[in-house]
This record gives structure tokens, C-alpha cells and sequence, in this order.
């Protein structure tokens, strides 16, 4: 049976481990080329052979997503290897020492936070949103988190209510509102631009502490970056449905 998106390329930012790495290895598996985003090239190597291995059409790309020099060097490597972007996945994120609620939050923490999570998406977007245009029907997808809704932060009685990271929780709670204006400005074109809440999944993010797979994480990021033209846009969305802002 031929695969639907077989032809179609997709760029994963942090995509040398974790879920970034396990959402190209299933985007792979449609048989997309996936260019795998990541700052240290010996790591990124590793994983592209890694992927080509499992027969993965996989090209390292270096991308430093705080690095504006570097951003614009991969959106030209790509536009002159491959003239277009059909997927955009923005993943790379940190969480920042020094992290921590309001009162006590070392400010350093919220900048590195905002600088990767939030800068750095607005970054790598801007410098890829021309290729995407050039793909038939593009998609745009903001690996966001629950800690970044607002109204589960407000719930006292949310699972994860005593998480109170001022800079992560924030970050993602920006990006959640870049997803919904980026989505505003692309409404009359064929570009779908969401978000997602991987859940609680073991990477080195949390020092593997999570308690979903990486399979299972990166499953809803897989299925906005393939969801079909008649697909919502500017939405929240987790495998178990819609999150919300």
C-alpha cells in the first residue's frame, strides 16, 4: 500500500533525542524525509544514522535555535536542497535551572526559558514560514505543554497544579499565543498551524520521570503534522483531545 505523505519533507527542531527524535522517526515512517534539527552536529549525526538504519530518508541539518546566523543558513540549505517545507515542527525547548514560582524565580531562568522555547520558535518560524508557503498544503506544529494552559495553572485541582515554573510555564504560554495569531494571519491560506501537550513523557527534560513513553508523547505532534486539509487550525490539542488555552 503506498504511503499517503510519501515525498513530503518535514524539519523537527531538538530532534536528536527525546520526542523530537522519536516524531521524526514515525514521520519517517510515512515515508516523509525528515531533516532532523539540532544544535551539536556530532549528536545529530548520530541520530540521522540512527533513523537512516530503519530506512528513514533523514538529513542532519544544524539548528541552534537561539543562533539567528545559524537559523538562516539551514532555511537556505533547505530552500536550495529542497525548494520547500511541507512539515514544521517546533520541539526544541529547555528547562531552565533556577526555574521556579514567582517569588523565588532566578530571572536568568525565565530569560534562557523565553530565549529557547518562545525566541527561539518565533525564530526558526520566521525563517522557515517562506519554504512552508511553497508546499502545497503546509503544516506548522508548536510542541507547547500543558503547563502552558493558563486555565489548568488556575485549577487548584489540576494534577499538576503545584507545578509552578515561572519561565516554562510561560514560555509555553506564549507560544500557545503565537500558534493562535500565526494561525489568524495564515487563516485564507492551506497552512494549518497548532499546538501540542505531549503529556508527561520520560525524556532528559525531566530527567526521564515521565510517565508516558516517547512513542505515546509523540504521537498527537505526529498527527497534527499529518492531519488533512479540512483540519481545524489554531487549536490545543492532546491525544486525548483538546486542551485548553
Amino acid at each position: 500500500m503506498p504511503l499517503q505523505h510519501k515525498g513530503k519533507i518535514a524539519l523537527i527542531t531538538g530532534a536528536n533525542k527525546g520526542i523530537g527524535f522519536e516524531v521524526a522517526r514515525q514521520l519517517g515512517a510515512e515515508g516523509i524525509t525528515v531533516l532532523i534539527g539540532a544544535r551539536n552536529p556530532h549528536l545529530g549525526k548520530i541520530a540521522e544514522a540512527k533513523l537512516k538504519a530503519d530506512g528513514t530518508d533523514a538529513h542532519f541539518i544544524e539548528l541552534d535555535v537561539t543562533q539567528p546566523e545559524i537559523i538562516a543558513k539551514a532555511a537556505e540549505k533547505i530552500r536550495a536542497q529542497f525548494g520547500r517545507l511541507d512539515i514544521l515542527v517546533n520541539n526544541a525547548g529547555v528547562h531552565a535551572k533556577g526555574d521556579a514560582p514567582p517569588s523565588v524565580v532566578d530571572p536568568d531562568a525565565v530569560r534562557r526559558a523565553l530565549d529557547v522555547n518562545f525566541f527561539g520558535a518565533l525564530a526558526v518560524t520566521q525563517a522557515m514560514l517562506p519554504l512552508v508557503r511553497n508546499a502545497a498544503s503546509g503544516r506548522i506544529v508548536m510542541v507547547s505543554s500543558g503547563l502552558g494552559s493558563i486555565t489548568w495553572n488556575a485549577d487548584p485541582n489540576w494534577s499538576f497544579a503545584a507545578v509552578k515554573r515561572l519561565g516554562y510555564n510561560g514560555s509555553k504560554a506564549i507560544l500557545d499565543m503565537m500558534t493562535v495569531q500565526l494561525a489568524w494571519e495564515l487563516r485564507d491560506t492551506p497552512i494549518k498551524v497548532n499546538a501540542v501537550n505531549p503529556g508527561y513523557t520520560a525524556t532528559d527534560l525531566n530527567g526521564n520521570s515521565g510517565t508516558q513513553t516517547v512513542e505515546e508523547g509523540a504521537a498527537e505532534t505526529v498527527r497534527q503534522a499529518l492531519v488533512p486539509d479540512d483540519a481545524p487550525t489554531g487549536g490545543f490539542y492532546e491525544t486525548g483531545g483538546v486542551v485548553p488555552w
